[in-house]
């Protein structure tokens, strides 16, 4: 009984990202025909262009695919293209794993439908799990389909929007299965140097400004997270009573809310971009899927910097995504304490 439910729920599930894949590409329109057609908004216009300016600039200054991809757009109505599940037990930040056939594993299950994800998630916090809903404003289908700009995107600042498309373009460049850490922090690196490179390009001191107190905020952001994630890991290793170690737990998040209230009020004066964020009832799950993106980061940044170019650096994470993960984690390790060998 039980197989033949989890059988029927892999169906369904299988289901429904065909049909919302289905629709994403069915609402794409070329670039240039919508900036052909008098019909189309003016702002959508000059958002239209300065994407096909970015993505350009990703083929023929960062290495990126030249492909279909973002030379088409599509509006969903609706404020996300995918909202992400993540799971985690009550007392470890160590992010339950969802298989998938060509793809491998990930620490995540994604829903077109926010009712969908949003069961998925009655369904795990009735077992118990700390449960993170989040939604997503673009995802790369690794090159399987022209992946179009969306309208979840679009009006983001100009640097924001660089970082995204540089960002989803990145996983078309590598991609290893079961391996999402890796993945997203390979990523994220490269939307780094390459919105870093895009806007020395612009000589635009306004919009560099702009996207430098964006950053600022976001690595604040960060780094607030990554510190109670450490706490927290700290106090679950503990050989304490599950109940001492839930009371913990729950004073750990408080502290979290009241540091953010004061870096936002403080340092940040009163920049309330992240309220929605912190408005939520923050767990295990929300700080591991911030673990996902970043945790590499620093040894891809320390990889690109010792190879000196993208070419360089691109043929390297190539060479390690071939390495089983034990040695691929030893080696960006190796990277990370500078040490120099292949």
């Amino acid at each position: 009984m039980l197989a033949g439910t989890a059988g029927c729920s892999t169906i369904d599930y299988y289901a429904q990202a065909v049909r919302g894949q289905f629709a994403v590409q069915s609402a794409a329109r070329p670039i240039d025909e919508l900036l052909a057609d008098p019909a189309t908004p003016e702002a959508l216009r000059e958002r239209l262009r300065r994407a096909r300016e970015i993505r350009a600039f990703a083929a023929r200054e960062l290495g990126l695919p030249d492909n279909a991809s973002y030379t088409t757009y599509a509006d969903l109505g609706r404020p996300a293209v995918v909202w992400n599940v993540f799971a985690t037990p009550a007392l470890s930040l160590e992010l339950k794993t969802w298989c998938y056939p060509l793809f491998g594993c990930a620490g995540y299950r994604g829903y077109f439908d926010k009712a969908d994800a949003d069961r998925l998630a009655a369904e795990l916090r009735a077992q118990g799990w700390d449960v993170n809903v989040a939604p997503v404003p673009a995802y790369s289908t690794l090159g399987w389909f022209a992946d179009p700009l969306l309208n979840t995107f679009i009006n983001a600042q100009d640097g924001e929007l660089a970082r995204m498309v540089f960002h989803e373009l990145a996983h078309q460049v590598v991609y290893v299965n079961d391996d999402t850490v890796f993945n997203e922090s390979f990523a994220t690196t490269v939307e780094r140097v390459g919105v870093a490179r895009w806007l020395a390009a612009r000589h635009d001191e306004v919009l560099s400004r702009g996207y430098a107190e964006i950053e600022r905020r976001r690595r604040d952001f960060l780094a607030l997270l990554l510190k109670y994630r450490e706490r927290l890991q700290r106090i679950y290793a503990e050989p304490a009573p599950k109940e001492v170690l839930l009371e913990r737990k729950h004073e750990t998040f408080a502290a979290l809310q009241a540091e953010y209230r004061r870096l936002r009020d403080g340092p940040w004066g009163g920049f309330r971009g992240y309220d929605r964020y912190f408005a939520q009832d923050l767990n295990n799950a929300h700080l591991a899927a911030i673990g996902a993106y970043y945790d590499l980061v620093p040894a891809f940044e320390a990889l690109l910097a010792r190879d000196g170019s993208l070419p360089a650096f691109y043929a390297d994470v190539r060479r390690l995504a071939r390495l089983d993960k034990p040695e691929r984690d030893q080696a960006l390790g190796a990277v990370l304490s500078g040490e120099t060998s292949r």
